[in-house]
């Protein structure tokens, strides 16, 4: 899990993995709030440079993420975003909440 979660100043960053299905999604849930809950980050991003999959398990994890995050006061973006998860994220309505950025430049 190491290798997915990075935390810089107050940025948490998630390195998605190839596929963020239900497993990862919950690694993922359970070790971001265990660093929100220590550590005063003020960012999540989730990087999805290497991600070709996502299910709404990894839709939940976002929205659960950017709602911990806002009780803080802070923000969630989504960066690196391929064509398939850009579809995903499109069709989930999380562009309303959150800023996403491509990765096609």
């Amino acid at each position: 899990m190491d290798e997915l979660l990075e935390v810089k100043g107050s940025t948490l960053t998630v390195y998605v993995p190839e596929e963020l299905d239900h497993h990862y999604a919950e690694q993922i849930r359970v070790e971001s709030d265990r660093i929100l809950a220590r550590q005063n980050i003020r960012q999540i991003v989730f990087d999805f440079r290497r991600t070709a999959f996502m299910d709404s398990s990894g839709i939940g994890v976002i929205m659960g993420r950017y709602r911990n995050i806002g009780l803080l006061g802070g923000s969630v973006k989504a960066v690196n975003v391929g064509e398939q998860v850009e579809r995903i994220l499109r069709i989930s309505g999380i562009y309303k909440v959150i800023a996403v950025e491509t990765g096609r430049h």
